[in-house]
């Protein structure tokens, strides 16, 4: 048995690249963007203003001049008015593009127009209310750099410099696969004896998350059934997510199976609660196999915990580090385990994360799992968990 730190330490190990595509930027979301997003030219690509008005020479008002002749009206997305005389000048909107024989812009707030004449009602200045060329970014200048997940705010960047087709992180191919006679499809009515199948689609929920769409398995605990659908599973898919059959009971034939299959053990059982009987391996292949306990705490938990950091740092993630969180009360747990208990974290008055611990009744009872949205990481070395200690914190429901 293992520690958490050493679990996590040969998982990372197994980090893989499984290369790039190009999708189109309506389709990008979500993914992990492989490529810096470049200006296709200046940003802004010309002088505008900032505010409705009217633009003048400002050399006109220098003379002493303080009411303009209006020869013409322009709208954004029409072609710039040229100005000749300092006497004239013309009307403008916000974001339209300004004619370099124009250098002010005043709001209509401070001017009065009367007979066709504009009248300055203030003191205004040279440059003003104008956004100039370039002053954002220039042709060529990184926007968004590669490595972060594509948000709507980067897809809509991407749309304003022309960037339909994006380069993303190519995302792994997976199957979730449970097993277990006593469970049932959710559709239908359990025995007294019988359980709903919900370890699967809550791993495939999770991964739709970063966008993969996992297939979903489910094997009756049949030794022979077991070995040929892995022997499948090992051969389309690059990772195998499983849960159940992989402790010490006589119909737990994972670990055997997947060892005559040629999946290298890396290890089995961390000193974890919950979780403990996880199995970890690999293929000559490099087709990757974790198979998490059945109980649907251990299950969220191995998940969170272990499976989404590797993905993370497959796929480049800009950011991978975890929350750290104040423990708002006190905790004592006797075993020689590392303790995750289910949290839910807030944020109180002087912008402190804070965990509060939430009762359960083992790794069997997930009905807390809606009403937390993380798991505190209690050391090993320790029993007594006193309030205002800081620990990590595995977020999920966030």
């Amino acid at each position: 048995m293992i520690s958490v730190q050493q679990a996590e330490e040969l998982i990372l190990s197994q980090i893989q690249d499984f290369g790039t595509e190009e999708v189109r930027y309506t389709d990008a979301l979500g993914r992990v963007l492989a490529e810096d997003i470049l200006a296709d030219r200046d940003l802004p690509p010309f002088e505008r203003p900032t505010v409705d008005g009217i633009a003048i020479r400002f050399s006109g008002y220098e003379k002493g001049l303080h009411t303009f002749k209006i020869s013409g009206v322009q709208s954004a997305g029409e072609a710039s008015i040229e100005v000749n005389s300092d006497h004239d000048c013309i009307e403008i909107m916000t974001g339209a593009a300004l004619h370099n024989s124009l250098n002010c812009v005043i709001r209509y707030e401070d001017i009065s127009i009367e007979n066709g004449v504009a009248t300055i009602n203030i003191n205004p200045k040279k440059g003003q209310n104008i956004h100039l060329k370039g002053k954002d970014k220039k042709a060529d200048d990184v926007l968004v750099t590669a490595n972060q997940v594509i948000t709507p705010a980067i897809i809509g960047i991407a749309a304003s410099v022309g960037k339909t087709n994006l380069l993303v992180k190519k995302l792994p191919k997976i199957i979730v696969i449970s097993t277990g006679d006593e469970m049932v499809s959710p559709d239908v009515i359990p025995s007294d004896f019988q359980l709903r199948q919900s370890n699967g689609i809550t791993i495939k929920s999770v991964l739709q998350k970063y966008q993969i769409k996992a297939d979903l398995l489910h094997l009756k605990d049949d030794y022979d059934l077991i070995k040929k659908e892995l022997t499948r599973c090992l051969s389309q898919y690059d990772v195998l997510l499983m849960s159940g059959g992989v402790s010490m009971g006589k119909f737990d034939f994972l670990p055997q199976v997947c060892e005559e299959l040629g999946v290298e053990k890396l290890f089995h059982k961390i000193k974890q609660r919950p979780g403990k009987p996880f199995w970890f391996g690999k293929n000559e292949a490099q087709k990757l196999v974790f198979a998490f306990p059945g109980n649907p705490v251990s299950v969220f938990m191995c998940l969170h915990r272990y499976f989404v950091p590797w993905l993370k740092n497959c796929l480049g993630f800009e950011s991978n580090t975890p929350l750290n969180a104040v423990l708002d009360s006190d905790l004592n747990f006797e075993p020689p385990l590392q303790y995750f208990a289910q949290v839910k974290l807030q944020v109180n008055s002087s912008g402190q994360l804070l965990a509060k611990v939430i009762d359960t009744n083992g790794s069997g009872d997930f009905s807390h799992l809606a009403e937390t949205n993380a798991f505190i990481e209690l050391p090993l070395e320790k029993t007594h968990f006193a309030k205002g200690e800081v620990y990590k914190v595995w977020p999920y429901n966030l």
